[in-house]
């Protein structure tokens, strides 16, 4: 399946970055940081990091192809690297497969890297989000067609910050899931955490009735700050976590 557009981006922009785009096969990141800190060299830098994680991980996936396909947590084999061990860990904590994680990992690993050169840095991937901001940040919640979409947003203070918020969907783009939710979008320090708990709240939502206890399960994994549950015009949220309106 080919996603072309991704038309959510524009909600979690920010002005007073710069922004570019880093594509190395199946992952596609949105990376911002300040402005003066763009360079072409940085931006070679960001995909040659990816690319190299990629590898590590393909490499380890080819001797554990286990690890790419099951549903289930799974335990990593030794000399594992740190990436796959990472999502491993997250996927047991919220009883799902590693590969749930990936989205997440990658995100995490990239924003931590230019953290060190850049105190603002906001990496998205596939709808999953790594954050580091010196300044109040809103970061706009998509859910495909619910009424709620392009409505609200989620706001994060700076000491609230490195924050993973990442978002699970059964009605928007490729990712699996088995629920029906139109977002699970969930916080925690660890976008890695936040990926794979996302993917296990929104498997709990066939219906509206399904929302509040999936949020309140979601909140309750040790890790995990905040999260937010939509189906159809009605959202659930729990544990810290700030909502306001859109501003479009």
């Amino acid at each position: 399946m080919e996603y072309v557009e991704r038309s959510y981006r524009r909600q979690f922009r920010q002005e007073d970055l710069a922004f570019f785009r880093v594509v190395v096969r199946q992952t596609d990141l949105s990376v911002g940081i300040r402005k003066d800190r763009i360079s072409t060299d940085l931006t070679r830098w960001v995909e040659e990091m990816v690319q190299e994680q990629r590898v590590l991980l393909e490499n380890y996936i080819e001797a554990d192809p286990v690890f790419l396909n099951t549903l289930a947590p799974h335990k990593v084999m030794p000399g594992a690297p740190p990436m796959a061990v990472e999502m491993a860990e997250a996927a047991g904590r919220a009883g799902v497969g590693p590969m749930a994680a990936v989205a997440g990992a990658f995100a995490q690993y990239v924003g931590q890297a230019l953290a060190r050169r850049s105190k603002d840095v906001i990496i998205e991937n596939g709808g999953d989000i790594y954050l580091r901001s010196t300044r109040l940040r809103r970061i706009g919640v998509f859910a495909g067609e619910s009424a709620l979409s392009n409505r609200i947003a989620i706001e994060v203070r700076p000491e609230d910050t490195p924050l993973g918020i990442c978002t699970s969907s059964g009605t928007v783009g490729p990712s699996l899931s088995l629920g029906k939710a139109d977002a699970a979008v969930i916080l925690s320090p660890s976008a890695i955490l936040a990926d794979a708990v996302a993917t296990a709240a929104g498997n709990l939502v066939q219906n509206k009735e399904d929302i509040q206890p999936a949020a309140e399960y979601a909140a309750g994994i040790d890790g995990v700050t905040g999260a937010l549950i939509i189906k159809g015009d009605r959202l659930a949220a729990c544990g810290k976590l700030k909502l306001v309106p859109l501003n479009m």
